[in-house]
């Protein structure tokens, strides 16, 4: 039946898993894993809002170049990181001491 609906062995193995998982037959998402990937859900949404939504690229490297200065100019300049106590990287340096001999 399925060669019939034209759909793949892979995808009917990724449904049995899923059903497993769903009568919790086999373990599914750690916490952990649901929030890592809910961040990169958020993120991915950003991207696309911020950067993908506003206009076309002729190319694939045009957009991968738009994609690359987005996040290493744009976006990481801005972000504010946990690890340096919320400041933007910006931030942060200006609160270092000089050491510039």
């Amino acid at each position: 039946m399925a060669r019939d609906l034209d759909i793949s062995t892979e995808t009917i193995y990724a449904w049995r898993c899923q059903d497993r998982i769903d009568q919790g037959l086999a373990p599914g998402l750690t916490s952990t894993e649901k929030t890592e990937l809910a961040a990169a859900n958020k993120r991915i949404a950003e991207l696309e809002v911020e950067l993908l939504d506003r206009r076309r690229w002729r190319t694939r490297l045009e957009l991968a170049n738009a994609i690359f200065e987005y996040l290493e100019i744009f976006h990481n300049r801005q972000r504010r990181h946990s690890a340096i106590g919320w400041l933007t990287p910006l931030e942060f340096e200006n609160k270092q001491p000089s050491t510039v001999a």
